[in-house]
């Protein structure tokens, strides 16, 4: 028997009920439900499955799990199955219950606290099951472990009876089925996409995990199976299938003083740097030290590999040159990580910071000299994304000087509001003239700033921050907004309005100005989504008029309820049903009273739950290649409502 083999079999057992430390009571989760999840929207109830998914996940990291098989069932009741080890179901001491119950309903509850249980792990807080039981109007678990099954079933959070043991079995792990409560939630209904985005890159960040997603609702059958022994290298390749990769992939790995590395990067054609951060497999959207380690490293190992080949040319490439077109990866697993904030968005440790730079600058290092064809490629690169930036430095400059960007010049179309707090102003991107006018008409001038855009902007997936200053309609909103622009130069704190809000027609002419307005604050702004700032429009699609009464529709469903409403009010003979096919059919009032009155709107805010699946889509819907856009659109065609062609 191998030390290794060995070491599994003392987990096993130190994997007990004395090993579950309890520290806090569950009573406040179904009265402020959004402390733990987030909020109790759609965004919040697929945060339930991440959760139950996380535990089995740490099984996972820990050695004991290869399978995960995730269902959504008929009426949205979701089920969780794993081959891990199974939830100790032994008498806990400190409470006298079985382990399982403690686990399933006592906050802050599990053996995430004690490292020789978990050596690392994602769910940190120990509040997962807990947290899921409690928000769900009933739920199961099944434990097989050392050739028994054990159940329980809770309402709301209670145990309905003890735990018990229910029959014989070969198997090992944990299954949990729960169904969401919707005294909790306003609208109980999982999308098979969201989810699978998210157990996509968990499969890709813990390579030959398979985990499999199942839907089996009528009418959204379908299976997808995530199973990546490549792991890392798979998800860059994954990221860049619509882009030209300049080289294979670089991979390397290495653990030290108890941290575990592992990286994988690439450089593409494209102009933009897209390097994703995990920690523990929870995504660090905000970075962190590992990310600050990897990108001083990596700009000082190119430096020196082109100075001591003499590859450079007299040219100074800086840490911004060295990132022009990379996707990366980087993952590093703690025993004791310090996420700053409650969102877990930005690692805090800073030991981690030495040890990924020092492990980049050894493996990359010795990559480099043993592949020189790859590391001229990128010096090439590097060198090309400095001479673009010494442009684009000039651009800046020249359109300073025509009192563009940073002085108190603000664009002629543009009309302002008269408040100067930004955090009560909004700024209204609006297609077309017309529809502009209507809004500066219609507006609110104390704090709602008018921006008409005339005609489609530049698609900035296909050009260099140099070209990008030069196109008018982009001037404009950056001298707007008054941020800047580019590394160095965007500042946050100069933003002029909290609130961006794109407002285009409801056809395929209003959803591709969108798509190029939301690429460019992705690649360009990309603060202004993580903070919460952008904003999409609601406009109505329908009128609806019967005799003097004026409703209005925001989709189909909504037209169907006012019509048959107004139907059994004995209005059938008069009502007439309008479809709105562009902004500009609405005169001021409507559109005020519609789309732009903040008591009355519906505002959709711009988030980014999945950076890295961002990516693939601007670069599958914005980028050069048409095929891998083809199959994207024919795959969601069935998703699109209300498309005016």
């Amino acid at each position: 028997m191998t030390d290794q083999e060995k070491n599994k079999i003392d987990a096993q057992h130190e994997y007990s009920a004395e090993k579950i430390q309890v520290l806090k009571g569950l009573e406040a989760v179904r009265r402020r439900p959004a402390m733990y999840i987030g909020d109790v929207t759609p965004r919040g109830l697929h945060h339930l499955v991440y959760e139950i998914v996380d535990n089995s996940i740490d099984e996972a990291m820990a050695g004991f799990c290869n399978n995960i098989v995730v269902t959504i069932h008929q009426d949205e009741i979701v089920s969780v199955v794993d081959d891990g080890r199974g939830i100790p179901v032994d008498v806990h001491k400190e409470t006298g219950k079985s382990a399982l119950e403690v686990i399933m309903t006592v906050l802050h509850a599990g053996g995430k606290f004690d490292k020789s249980t978990y050596k690392v792990s994602g769910g940190l807080h120990g509040v997962g099951a807990s947290v899921v039981n409690a928000l769900s109007e009933w739920c199961e678990v099944q434990v097989y472990r050392d050739g028994v099954t054990w159940e329980q079933k809770y309402e709301r959070g209670v145990p309905v009876a003890p735990v018990k043991q229910t029959g014989k079995t070969k198997k090992s792990g944990t299954r949990v089925v729960f169904l969401a409560d919707k005294e909790i939630f306003k609208k109980i209904k999982y999308t098979f996409e969201t989810l699978a985005n998210r157990l996509r890159d968990l499969a890709f960040l813990n390579k030959g995990l398979k985990i499999t997603l199942r839907d089996e609702r009528v009418g959204e059958e379908q299976e997808e199976v995530f199973h990546y022994k490549g792991g890392l290298v798979e998800f860059v390749r994954y990221l860049d299938q619509n882009r030209t990769a300049l080289h294979k992939p670089i991979y390397y790995e290495d653990e030290r003083e108890g941290v575990q590395v592992e990286i994988a990067f690439e450089y593409n054609d494209s102009y933009n740097e897209n390097i994703f951060s995990y920690c523990n497999n929870v995504n660090t959207i905000e970075g962190g030290t590992h990310l600050s380690g990897f990108r001083s490293a990596l700009t000082r190992t190119i430096n020196n590999y082109g100075a001591k080949n003499n590859l450079l040319k007299k040219v100074v490439i800086q840490g911004e040159d060295t990132r022009e077109g990379i996707t990366a990866i980087i993952s590093v697993k703690v025993a004791e990580p310090q996420f700053e904030g409650q969102t877990k968005t930005k690692l805090g440790n800073s030991e981690v910071k030495g040890i990924v730079e020092s492990v980049t600058n050894d493996k990359l290092a010795e990559f480099l000299e043993q592949n020189p064809s790859v590391g001229k490629r990128i010096i090439e690169k590097c060198i090309t994304a400095a001479n673009s930036r010494e442009a684009a430095r000039k651009a800046r400059e020249l359109t300073r000087r025509k009192s563009a960007l940073e002085s108190n010049s603000l664009p002629g179309k543009l009309a302002d509001c008269s408040i100067d707090d930004p955090a009560q102003c909004e700024i209204y991107l609006v297609e077309g003239d017309s529809a502009g006018g209507s809004a500066k008409q219609g507006r609110d001038r104390r704090f709602q700033a008018i921006l008409p855009l005339k005609g489609k902007i530049l698609n900035v997936e296909k050009a260099r921050l140099h070209k990008i200053l030069t196109n008018d309609e982009i001037k404009t909103i950056i001298t707007a907004l008054g941020t800047g622009i580019g590394e160095g130069d965007f500042s946050l704190e100069r933003l002029r309005y909290h609130k961006i809000i794109i407002m285009t027609d409801a056809d395929v002419d209003g959803s591709h100005i969108r798509t190029l307005l939301l690429t460019f604050f992705f690649r360009y702004m990309k603060e202004l989504i993580e903070c919460g700032n952008v904003y999409i429009a609601q406009p109505p699609l329908y009128m609806i008029r019967a005799g003097k009464e004026i409703s209005y529709a925001y989709d189909d469903e909504e037209k169907e309820d006012i019509t048959k409403r107004l139907s059994k009010n004995g209005a059938s003979m008069n009502i007439n049903v309008q479809r709105y096919k562009g902004l500009g059919e609405m005169n001021p009032e409507q559109l005020w009273e519609t789309t732009m009155n903040p008591e009355k709107r519906t505002l959709l805010q711009v988030t980014l739950e999945n950076a890295a699946e961002a990516d693939h889509i601007f670069s599958t819907l914005m980028g050069d290649q048409v095929e891998p856009r083809r199959a994207f659109i024919e795959k969601n065609a069935r998703y699109v409502r209300n498309l005016d062609v």
